[in-house]
């Protein structure tokens, strides 16, 4: 089937662009090219995969544990079903035994019946000894054909039983296993929650040196006020209308007043009696 002439020269140019790209990582690497490109996508893969939360990859971690389940109840079913087939194989095993015991009782009678001569071995009817040994002959290979039909069950046997055992301890291992992989996603989740809730704390950047200087604030502020408390008890106790004056010991005011103003004038009597 051809291609158009735009869709050919599309495919041409990409191939041109691969080859020529190639080229010139050979130039500059030389045959070292192939592992820079490898580095080169490891690490875009590796760097895209820390970008994915932590929390995103335990729910997928989860999912992936609970896609375990249906592969634990169909090996159940499997287990099962198995476990009866053996049961009826063992059945089957058990009665062509019987069945063998059976006609190893009957071939002996036949035997002994050549060592006898009495060829009457049902009833009253009388068989000749060509017949009593061509009929010895077949069920003695009949015989022999069912006891290697049942060896040959008793191995498929042991071996479907093998082959149980190893299923029932791969589904107990893996139930075991589903089981401790949930515990550690458990952990890991209760871990995430620490880390978060420390980030979290760390998020609340106080500002102490603030905090240091609106101490210092409010301590300027209460000693601004306790000074002016102070001054404001102290100008209503030193005012000038209540201002108290020590008088020197020994110093004569009321002299000192009569010196420079007079002295007061004498009452007589009667003012006094006044």
């Amino acid at each position: 089937m051809g291609c158009s002439l735009m869709g050919c020269s599309l495919v041409k140019k990409g191939i041109l662009g691969t080859a020529l790209g190639a080229g010139a990582l050979y130039l500059v690497f030389g045959t070292s090219a192939p592992s820079y490109v490898s580095t080169a996508f490891h690490k875009v893969r590796n760097n895209a995969k820390s970008v994915v939360p932590v929390q995103f990859e335990i729910d997928r971690a989860r999912e992936e544990i609970s896609s375990l389940e249906p592969a634990i109840k169909d090996g159940i079913a499997q287990y099962v079903q198995a476990q009866v087939e053996i049961e009826s194989l063992g059945r089957e095993i058990a009665a062509m035994k019987a069945n063998l015991e059976t006609e190893k009782t009957s071939m002996k009678t036949l035997r002994n019946s050549l060592e006898t001569g009495d060829f009457r071995l049902a009833g009253t009817v009388t068989y000749t000894a060509e017949e009593v040994k061509g009929d010895l002959a077949r069920r003695l290979d009949s015989y022999r054909l069912n006891n290697r039909l049942v060896e040959n069950k008793e191995a498929t046997l042991k071996a479907k039983q093998k082959t149980l055992a190893a299923a029932k301890d791969q589904l107990a291992q893996m139930a075991t296993t589903k089981k401790a992989l949930l515990t550690k996603i458990d952990g890991i989740e209760a871990r995430l929650k620490m880390i978060e809730t420390t980030q979290a704390s760390r998020d609340f950047n106080f500002d102490d040196g603030a905090l240091a200087r609106a101490k210092q604030s409010v301590s300027e502020l209460e000693k601004r006020l306790d000074v002016m408390a102070r001054v404001a008890q102290l100008e209503g106790k030193y005012s000038d209308s209540g201002l108290p004056i020590i008088v020197e010991p020994g110093r004569d005011v009321a002299k000192e007043v009569d010196a420079e103003l007079g002295a007061p004038a004498k009452k007589s009597a009667a003012d006094k009696s006044l």
